[in-house]
């Protein structure tokens, strides 16, 4: 992971200081009248900047939308609408083909105070247990039990366990090799925390994967803790078994439960992100649950869709400019 190297330097506190607080900066409802507002957004990847101001007006005007405002141009946009309207799905999946992700959300309440974030295939580009299976030999059938696992069609604990079986004997040394050559930043990660914390919201990464990787990943972000499984080492070497109890799907919800009690704040003051099934339940439990090019049965419980945006996407969906994201 060669080219993360230099990207864990943050501004210190006091160069923060012109930087309004999160509730300082809160985004108001849109109303018409006493009606309450919903904001839609559209948005796509800020490498291919393919959203057209013909596509936002258009459906702004089929919609009986308010103003065009330009987050980012070619990148995203947003615009007030009075209720949520009835063929959003028919819309969204028209979008799709053009590479343009549609979201409709309640206006009040957009920017949150915590970020709870998914590692593998959301924060970073790659599945860890995959790499190392690669790196074990195994890598094929690892991956295959992977991705049935974050479809949801196989159990979580008992796919890791199987999967971290597969593991027994690899030098624990391996684990700094992925890291440093195989492990890369998914898009837009840094601009999402470093945006995110300077408006005082605390991040948390609660991964199933592992700790070896998600203490670095952290690190690296800048988040404020991270949470994950650890593997077992004996005699330097992995022994293919983790720490109970294992951290699945009801331990990232317990994160977001304790996180926000120990804030003094509520569930739907939480933006959460993940890309599996063990990430439906605090997806469902956060005030934002985005699902980030997310598996087909995951995004297909979940109303925030991002299939072609990048984790920016994430600050667009709290009203952020580009020019307001930090660095």
């Amino acid at each position: 992971m060669t080219e993360l190297r230099g990207r864990g330097v943050w501004r210190k506190p006091q160069d923060r200081r012109k930087a309004p607080h999160l509730h300082e900066n809160a985004t108001p409802p849109f109303t018409i009248g006493n009606l309450p507002m919903y904001v839609v957004t559209l948005l796509t990847h800020p490498h291919h900047p393919v959203l057209e101001r013909v596509t936002v007006e258009s459906l702004r005007n089929a919609w009986g939308g308010g103003d065009a405002v330009w987050l980012d141009p070619g990148v995203a946009a947003e615009f007030p609408v009075q209720a949520l309207p009835a063929n959003q799905w028919q819309v969204w999946e028209g979008l799709q083909t053009l590479r343009v992700d549609l979201i409709v959300q309640p206006a009040e309440g957009r920017k949150k105070r915590v970020l709870l974030a998914d590692m593998d295939s959301t924060m970073i580009a790659q599945e860890c247990i995959d790499e190392l299976a690669d790196e074990a030999g195994v890598g094929a059938r690892v991956a295959g039990i992977t991705a049935r696992a974050m479809n949801g069609e196989l159990d979580f604990e008992a796919a890791l366990t199987e999967r971290v079986g597969l593991l027994a004997g690899l030098p624990a040394q391996v684990i700094d090799h992925v890291i440093r050559d195989r492990i890369t930043l998914m898009s837009g990660g840094q601009a999402l925390l470093a945006t995110m914390k300077a408006q005082g919201a605390y991040c948390a990464l609660v991964s199933g994967g592992f700790t070896a990787f998600t203490a670095k990943i952290a690190a690296v972000l800048g988040f404020d803790e991270h949470r994950a499984n650890t593997l077992l080492v004996k005699d330097g070497v992995l022994t293919g078994q983790v720490e109970p109890p294992i951290l699945g799907k009801q331990a990232k919800v317990d994160a977001l439960q304790q996180i926000t009690a120990r804030l003094g704040i509520t569930p739907a003051q939480v933006l959460a992100v993940g890309d599996g099934a063990n990430d439906l339940g605090m997806l469902g439990l956060a005030g934002t649950g985005v699902a980030l090019h997310a598996k087909p049965a995951v995004a297909a419980q979940c109303q925030v869709r991002v299939n072609h945006g990048d984790l920016t996407a994430l600050l667009y969906l709290q009203g952020y400019h580009r020019e307001e994201f930090a660095s």
